[in-house]
């Protein structure tokens, strides 16, 4: 079956999400005049990804509420577990507010979308919320580029879950074997889709992280992707493409 359709992943794949949650904390840390507390930028930033990404994987396995779960990210990151639920939205809510000021595209993604418009449908399976992407696309210029936005939160299944592949499949239309999925993360998004029968694309931009998972073909930037789905080896070897 020819692949008619790619579904993205936006963080770190369309979108600079750890350039900009970089960005946004050290200006929050900075306004609380807070910074030195956590020694370097890099060292904060590292601090609130850990704990972002522990509260997260609760709620993905149905642990609390979405709010809830940000809620417990600034207590735990400020050391303030009494925090009341308002003050902690209202610090996360200027967090919110850096953050978006550095938001940005990677530079190979529109000359991508536009090379492959005329040949693929487009949609996207994000982790996150449709209050938090569907805002967040239309802010960057991208929102209609796609057919379809899937969101975990809404759907209440998340990847690497083959559910969460198969439901945007299903909201495209399409069987699984006629779409390609492209996410930075080799285990969530590329083992994930690759699981649930899509045609699994590794987009690795720092080419440091290993081999990845065996079936899964791994692109540097997304300027390779057109001739790897031009080419559609899913069934032969891993793609070499750098």
């Amino acid at each position: 079956m020819p692949i008619r359709a790619v579904l993205w992943d936006i963080d770190d794949t369309l979108f600079d999400y750890t350039g900009a949650d970089a960005a946004g904390l050290a200006r929050q840390l900075e306004s609380d005049g807070i910074a030195k507390r956590y020694g370097t930028a890099a060292q904060a930033l590292a601090l609130w990804r850990r704990i972002t990404d522990r509260h997260w994987a609760r709620f993905a396995a149905g642990e609390g509420t979405f709010q809830g779960q940000r809620q417990e990210r600034v207590r735990e990151f400020l050391g303030e577990p009494g925090m009341t639920a308002d003050e902690a939205d209202a610090w996360f809510d200027r967090y919110i507010e850096h953050y978006k000021t550095a938001w940005s595209v990677f530079p190979d993604v529109v000359p991508a979308l536009d090379a492959l418009a005329a040949d693929y449908r487009h949609g996207v399976l994000s982790n996150s919320s449709t209050v938090n992407q569907d805002p967040k696309l239309r802010d960057l210029g991208l929102r209609d580029r796609f057919e379809v936005l899937v969101c975990a939160v809404e759907l209440g299944v998340s990847k690497p879950e083959a559910g969460a592949f198969l439901a945007a499949c299903e909201a495209m239309a399409l069987p699984p074997g006629e779409v390609a999925y492209v996410g930075d993360q080799p285990e969530i998004d590329a083992r994930g889709a690759r699981d649930a029968g899509l045609l699994a694309i590794w987009l690795d931009r720092d080419g440091r992280r290993g081999d990845g998972p065996d079936g899964v073909h791994r692109i540097a930037g997304l300027e390779g992707l057109p001739e790897l789905l031009a080419r559609d080896t899913r069934f032969g070897a891993r793609s070499g493409i750098r």
